[in-house]
């Protein structure tokens, strides 16, 4: 069959469901094999960056690889955001880039980069196909590396000579595939080391989120009383309404969190990736100084020396200055848990003393509830962050773009099931907001998913609207409307400089909704955002909320208010 046929085959044998981007010229074989497709869709975007961002979220949600397409040159080059999101995100994706055909070209160089080498440092894999009968195996390997922990980008490009050269070779299936358990020797040090602890901790991580560990992680709270933490991407692992749930790591040292951290003497770090910001540092040879400030108030907290940590994840630890666990369980995580939970369960041996933590989670939940009912206007993010949380079924799905909001929502949004907070703790990249959303409803058609982006971040990827209502998607779409890079002024202000070209104008988001086909509507008081929620929830469609906001007391919440209180805990 011809190679662009073969190559769609290919990924029809992988399971492909969705195609998301924007083909060009070196891409009609590809297209018109794939029109002939009964199993996958073609998802045409607006941009291939909205496009990257769609596969990317789809990869994460179903652990299956997302697939995108653009053509060669400009639109290779849209992908590189993308790529970089998945990969440092441990998303499985990939992308499939046009060229000119290698065997014989007249066109000289236009349009023409080295797209392959350019992918290289930002993917796991990236590769030309130069015969087609190479095609079912490079898919094949692209796809289990995509999908491999760590997942991530993976990239192949498709010449258009090859794409519409003739092969004998058929699509190679996908192989069955069971993660490695840890060995037992790994499992009776860690049980030993946390029935010997006073105070251990659980800290739930990005490779928590990955696979199926809720079950197992609750299960082992529940039956052994260890209160836990999540970093920003742990999110939801476990029901954060928990009464063991010490909160988000999503603010520096001086939050209320890492005091509970401080206060541990053997932390069960589970799914730690080097891409978050760390929960806390750990320290060589240096005791920890009770009075000290810490460095800066962007650091993590200094554990002390004394501190162990256990490493439970899918792979071993990326060891830096800052984290050396002494104990490493490597395996897959739920069946470590499992195992771990067993062992504990037959020893006798255990004398915790929690009182520490549980008296710095009072203060963390007192706080966490202030100025839920704030009624000033613009809205103040701690009002928001209830009120959604409010509308939100268990189910709904948050997707935030990035911005100081993100933080809010970090700390302040209980979760209560995995994957329910998307958010982007890696790259940390605008714009992704809007499109994770479109992905999220896709895979999950039955649920609420709302889209949560900054007026800045929203309008980097804002044509993609005309994506959403083409598509009859139903989701909301709630900007967060401070005419003004937010993140990036309060940064200015914290570091004493002017206020100063960080400030722009907005179009008027209402009639730029229905100006796609989509609902357009406009918060004018802070009682009035819940009502527009739970209204626009409840209706199908692409709903458009614009919504101001006052970051005016993120310095005093967010740094010096959580400072001064967790000093007296």
């Amino acid at each position: 069959m011809k190679g662009s046929d073969l190559f769609v085959k290919a990924l029809e044998e992988e399971g492909v469901e969705y195609i998301f981007g924007i083909p060009g010229e070196e891409n009609l074989d590809f297209l018109d094999s794939l029109s002939r497709s009964k199993q996958i869709k073609l998802i045409l975007t607006r941009h291939e960056q909205g496009a990257g961002f769609m596969a990317s979220i789809y990869g994460k949600l179903t652990g299956k690889t997302g697939v995108c397409i653009s053509t060669l040159g400009p639109g290779a080059t849209n992908f590189t955001t993308a790529a970089a999101y998945a990969q440092l995100g441990g998303m499985p994706m990939m992308m499939i880039t046009g060229q000119k055909p290698v065997k014989k070209s007249k066109q000289g160089r236009f349009q023409i980069l080295d797209v392959v080498e350019m992918m290289k440092p930002i993917t796991k894999y990236a590769h030309q196909i130069v015969s087609a009968d190479n095609i079912p195996s490079r898919v094949r390997e692209a796809i289990r590396l995509a999908e491999e922990e760590k997942p991530g980008a993976v990239h192949l490009e498709l010449p258009e000579d090859i794409a519409d050269e003739h092969s004998e070779e058929l699509p190679i299936k996908a192989s069955s595939v069971r993660r490695p358990i840890p060995e037992d020797k790994s499992i009776k040090a860690a049980v030993d080391k946390i029935a010997k602890a006073k105070r251990p901790i659980l800290v739930v991580g990005a490779g928590g989120n990955r696979k199926l560990t809720s079950k197992m992680l609750t299960e082992l709270v529940n039956q052994t009383g260890i209160p836990f933490v999540s970093t920003q991407l742990g999110k939801g692992v476990i029901d954060e309404r928990h009464p063991l749930f010490m909160g988000c790591a999503a603010l520096s040292a001086s939050d209320y969190v890492h005091r509970a951290i401080e206060a541990a003497d053997l932390i069960i770090n589970v799914g730690h990736d080097v891409i978050e910001k760390p929960p806390f540092f750990m320290s060589h040879g240096t005791a920890r100084d009770e009075t000290a400030n810490h460095s800066s108030e962007s650091d993590p907290v200094l554990v002390s020396e004394g501190t162990q940590v256990i490493h439970i994840s899918f792979r071993s630890a990326e060891v830096d200055p800052v984290y050396f666990p002494q104990l490493e369980v490597v395996g897959d995580i739920a069946n470590a848990i499992w195992q771990i939970k067993a062992g504990l369960s037959e020893r006798s041996d255990m004398n915790w003393d929690f009182t520490r933590m549980m008296e710095v989670k009072q203060h963390h939940d007192k706080n966490i509830v202030e100025g839920s009912d704030d009624p000033r206007f613009p809205i103040y993010p701690q009002r928001l962050v209830a009120d959604i949380r409010k509308a939100m079924p268990d189910d709904g799905m948050i997707c935030l773009d990035n911005g100081v909001y993100k933080i809010w929502f970090a700390r302040n949004y209980t979760a209560h099931q995995s994957n329910t907070v998307l958010l982007d703790n890696a790259l940390a990249t605008m714009g992704a907001g809007l499109p994770s959303a479109m992905a999220a409803h896709l895979v999950h058609p039955e649920r609420k998913v709302m889209a949560i982006c900054g007026d800045g971040g929203f309008m980097m990827n804002s044509q993609e609207m005309e994506t959403a209502v083409r598509l009859k998607m139903n989701i909301v779409v709630l900007i967060l409307n401070d005419s003004s890079y937010g993140m990036i002024r309060w940064k200015q202000a914290n570091m004493g400089f002017a206020d100063w070209g960080l400030e722009y104008g907005n179009p008027d988001f209402v009639k730029y909704a229905e100006s796609y086909g989509a609902n357009g509507h406009r918060i004018s008081s802070s009682e009035n955002l819940i009502e527009t929620l739970e209204k626009c929830l409840s209706a199908p469609g692409v709903h458009l909320i614009d919504c101001p906001v006052d970051y005016s007391e993120n310095d005093e919440i967010l740094n010096n208010k959580i400072k001064a209180d967790s000093a007296k805990i």
